[in-house]
């Protein structure tokens, strides 16, 4: 009878899985997909989702959120696109350096924060760079299903535009490749006004063009229900920082290149997270009392709630000051 999954952090449950390839996409960007190590079915998962890799650095464990791309329906496989991000935390350094066909690694059970909305009649993809990935998931879906979509995928040059070759063969009327390097742009106001009743636009790339898209579809009228974006943030580095957490009466160090997540972890506090960046709420916790200046970069709490100063994300914020009580 095979083990039950494990529990892992906070709620959020594991597979071991072993590497069944590892596929260079081009200069930047390298595929890794995945099998089962008891040899049972993936759980199904809805396109747009995604999942946690975690990564056995050394002494030090890496938690790190990657859109699944393969195609929901297949059972057997889970694919990921990793882009190779040099000055970056060293999660994407070690997937390209170290993971190797045949390795043993953990995910996490899928979870959706950037699901397809089932009432659109059309849905228009806009990504850039690396966004393409849940993209992938989608058009499979879509495809299976006949529903009606087209991607906008805007890339630095061809060389560097993942999968854009296959795409653009497969689907020569539905897959629109931009190369910046081509002073090529997408046209944004007469993609939107082009649309019919019932279309929903969905954006996957830098935050640039996550805000552009948002701020250009509410000129033109768009509802914004009708507009969907996805973001996992990194968290980025700071000044160490002391943390005190009432509920496990401890006091813990945040490091210079750590978040406060990665740091509760690292002193055996159990705190739930479903992205790591700052999209899903689930590491929201309450502060109990500080003195000084919170960095708040996450995309969960209202401006109220940052302004207030009682509410932290530990995936990706910071704190600059004397003393911060939390309620973890």
């Amino acid at each position: 009878m095979s083990a039950a999954p494990q529990k892992a952090r906070a709620g959020a449950e594991r597979i071991d899985v072993t590497v069944s390839a590892v596929v260079p996409v081009n200069d930047l960007v390298t595929r890794f997909e995945f099998t089962r190590a008891d040899g049972r079915p993936f759980p199904p998962f809805s396109p747009g989702a995604h999942t946690v890799v975690e990564m056995q650095d050394g002494g030090r464990t890496r938690l790190n959120p990657y859109s699944l791309m393969s195609d929901p329906s297949d059972p057997t496989t889970y694919a990921i696109s990793v882009r190779r991000d040099d000055a970056g935390r060293g999660g994407s350094l070690f997937m390209h350096r170290n993971v190797k066909p045949g390795d043993a690694m953990t995910l996490s059970y899928p979870v959706n924060l950037f699901p397809l909305d089932r009432r659109a009649r059309k849905h228009v993809f806009i990504a850039g760079g690396i966004g393409i990935t849940p993209f992938l998931a989608m058009i499979a879906h879509l495809e299976h299903l006949g529903g009606a979509w087209e991607l906008h995928y805007a890339s630095r040059n061809r060389a560097l535009g993942s999968y854009v070759e296959d795409l653009t063969a497969k689907y020569p009327h539905k897959v629109h490749a931009i190369f910046d390097e081509d002073g090529e742009a997408i046209a944004l106001e007469d993609l939107l006004d082009g649309q019919p009743l019932g279309t929903h636009v969905y954006v996957c790339g830098p935050a640039g063009m996550i805000k552009w898209v948002h701020d250009t579809a509410t000129a033109h009228g768009w509802p914004a229900e009708n507009v969907h974006s996805e973001e996992f943030l990194a968290p980025q580095p700071g000044k160490p920082f002391e943390v005190r957490l009432c509920k496990s009466d401890i006091v813990i160090q945040v490091g210079e290149n750590e978040s406060l997540l990665e740091a509760m972890e690292r002193c055996g506090v159990d705190a739930p997270f479903l992205c790591r960046g700052g999209a899903c709420g689930q590491c929201e916790t309450e502060v109990v009392e500080a003195d000084g200046t919170f960095d708040h970069r996450d995309h969960w709490l209202e401006e109220d709630d940052h302004a207030s100063g009682k509410k932290i994300m530990p995936c990706v914020s910071r704190f600059i000051g004397e003393t911060l009580v939390l309620d973890r």
